[in-house]
């Protein structure tokens, strides 16, 4: 039986709603990617600084990276459906921050070990994507971009996680995985979704955005999108 992309995850589209943008990479000439060349992209690269005192809440996820036969793969991870919020949905090894970590990375660090059991030695921050808001429960969150020396021995919680995805980055780039779509919600604004559609899952909300902007990042393609994130992640 052949794959088909794409998963059951529930996507609450509003009713008015429509096809957003192409790829932005569609027309760039895409360089080889490895874990060296994206750290240097990184280096490049200064997300704005965003004040997190207002908010009760903060939050940080691991964008975890490894290279294995001259691939670069990304880690991700299918939410149990014994979760109270947002069960299936795909999403980066993350989570609340708590009174004994001392900074983001640490809360990151701790979230992916207990989620996916990754030896929090193991993993080196390269760099930062955007922190964002969540629409709905108003948390700051910080996303960390990781590098692994190789592919880590992984264990998913059954209480948090169903499945542990490894996704090449190159399946992330192919013309028939990205799409956009443009959401009009109740207040009349009008917020941009960024969708990856893999074999058997649908990648969306706050998890597609920091997607789409990594890979603008790496291939080295300024990315105006300020539309809002999801709270998916």
């Amino acid at each position: 039986m052949a794959r088909v992309r794409g998963g059951d995850q529930d996507i609450p589209r509003p009713q008015n709603w429509f096809s957003g943008s192409q790829a932005p990479w569609e027309s760039v000439t895409q360089k080889v990617l490895t874990l060296a060349s994206i750290e240097d992209s990184f280096q490049h690269f200064n997300p704005p600084e965003k004040n997190r005192e207002n908010y009760e809440r903060a939050s940080s996820v691991m964008v975890p990276l490894y290279e294995k036969a001259n691939e670069v793969f990304m880690i991700l991870t299918r939410r149990s459906k014994m979760m109270r919020h947002h069960t299936s949905e795909i999403s980066f090894p993350g989570g609340n921050s708590e009174p004994e970590d001392i900074d983001e990375w640490a809360t990151a660090k701790r979230e992916a070990y207990e989620e996916i059991n990754l030896d929090a030695a193991l993993p080196r921050q390269i760099g930062r994507l955007n922190s964002f808001i969540t629409v709905g429960s108003e948390s700051f969150v910080t996303p960390i971009v990781a590098s692994l020396e190789e592919r880590p021995k992984l264990t998913a919680n059954p209480n948090e996680v169903e499945k542990i995805l490894h996704v090449p980055i190159s399946e992330l780039l192919l013309p028939e995985v990205y799409r956009e779509e443009v959401w009009e919600l109740r207040d009349g604004q009008k917020r941009k979704i960024h969708f990856f559609e893999l074999f058997g899952d649908t990648v969306w909300g706050a998890t597609g955005s920091m997607i789409k902007q990594f890979l603008s990042i790496i291939l080295g393609i300024h990315d105006n999108d300020k539309s809002s994130f999801s709270d998916n992640s």
